[in-house]
């Protein structure tokens, strides 16, 4: 990734808004009012008028710089005038299944079924930053590559497009991953697939990202809490971060640990690997979930989940640093915390609230963000 001079204010005025196509998820109220508030920091953070959602018949004066609910196809965002990372708070893909956490591992073999635009090089280049496992399109690829992870232990299933850890299932033999495959139809795993990963247990997830806006450039690691959502169920409830004004390179001279510094190394391998060999990706906002623990046979493993191209749970986090890198020049770091929270629950005085209020689906959500320093970082 390039320095904070790689890019350029822009001089003219324009517009913020956010974008929602009607056919994709993150609709829910909570998602909606979170991404109108972070649209209204970044409008403030680039000196542009929030204009709400993005209307295709409006005559808007100056460019618009959207902040989508979903990473955006190649086509699509060409059709918004969407041209590179400078357009928008999120990322363009040039295929569907790019988006997920398909991409993450390699099919089981060359017989396997591979969806159009599949680059076998990525998974062969991100082999020694992720863990143990395969995406599969078919229900045949998946029992085979199932077969090969139960050799070794445990096995989790993941749907490609699932997100917050749900849908998740941990298969100890093939029965149990037969069960699994027979609630998922054909057509839904040929078009979005499924992965199943070496299990890990007393996991530990971190987040490595980043994010550029206008001249800025704010890098990250922290871990990701979770907690318990109106059902009962263990979801993401939040993430600690440490966030460096700058690069990868800046995020590492703060002298993390060992662990940290492996995960952000592989993230970074990730990262530029899509980057390569990806044509037609381009990202401002770029988020690795790398999950750290114990293998089947005890030993500490550690590797790239997956990635998010999109506005996410962290976003809070990322646009507090931002803004408290442009409101004080000389400041190189800070540390910025997000939670989400299930139930009644009153957020601290100094958070900044991104939404409170009963979303139609999940029910009683809060989502917070508080920002601190981070030591003598200057």
């Amino acid at each position: 990734m390039g320095s904070e001079a790689a890019e350029k204010p822009r001089m003219s005025h324009g517009v913020v808004a956010t974008y929602s196509p009607h056919d994709r998820g993150y609709r829910d109220s909570h998602e909606r009012g979170a991404r109108t508030e972070i649209a209204k920091r970044l409008a403030a953070l680039k000196g542009y008028a929030f204009a709400g959602e993005y209307d295709a018949s409006a005559c808007y004066a100056g460019p618009v710089y959207f902040v989508p609910s979903d990473t955006l196809l190649g086509v699509e965002a060409t059709n918004l005038g969407i041209r590179s990372e400078h357009d928008l708070f999120g990322g363009v893909v040039p295929y569907g299944f790019v988006a997920t956490k398909a991409i993450t591992h390699p099919l089981v073999d060359s017989s396997s079924h591979a969806p159009m635009g599949w680059s076998h090089e990525f998974a062969c280049r991100v082999h020694a930053a992720v863990l143990f496992g395969f995406s599969a399109f078919t229900h045949e690829d998946a029992r085979r590559a199932g077969a090969r992870l139960l050799e070794r232990g445990p096995a989790r299933t993941k749907p490609a497009r699932a997100t917050a850890g749900r849908d998740q299932t941990v298969v100890s033999e093939a029965a149990e991953l037969e069960a699994v495959l027979n609630e998922i139809e054909a057509a839904g795993l040929s078009n979005s697939g499924l992965v199943l990963e070496e299990n890990l247990t007393d996991v530990v997830t971190y987040s490595v990202g980043q994010v550029r806006v206008a001249e800025l450039v704010a890098t990250y690691f922290g871990i990701q809490r979770f907690t318990t959502d109106n059902r009962g169920e263990a979801v993401y409830g939040g993430s600690d971060l440490v966030i460096a004004r700058g690069d990868f390179d800046a995020l590492l001279g703060l002298g993390l640990s060992d662990e940290a510094r492996l995960a952000v190394s592989q993230a970074h391998m990730y990262d530029s690997a899509a980057v390569e060999l990806l044509p037609g990706l381009f990202a401002s906002r770029r988020n690795y979930d790398v999950a750290a623990g114990l293998d089947a046979q005890g030993q500490r493993r550690c590797g790239v989940l997956e990635q998010s191209w999109r506005m996410g749970g962290a976003s809070g986090a990322e646009i507090a640093a931002l803004e408290a890198f442009r409101a004080e020049p000389t400041l190189g770091a800070v540390r910025a915390s997000t939670f989400e929270t299930y139930g009644e629950s009153e957020p601290p005085p100094q958070a900044t609230v991104y939404f409170r209020g009963v979303d139609e689906r999940i029910g009683p959500i809060t989502k917070y963000t508080t920002v601190e320093s981070y030591g003598d970082a200057r």
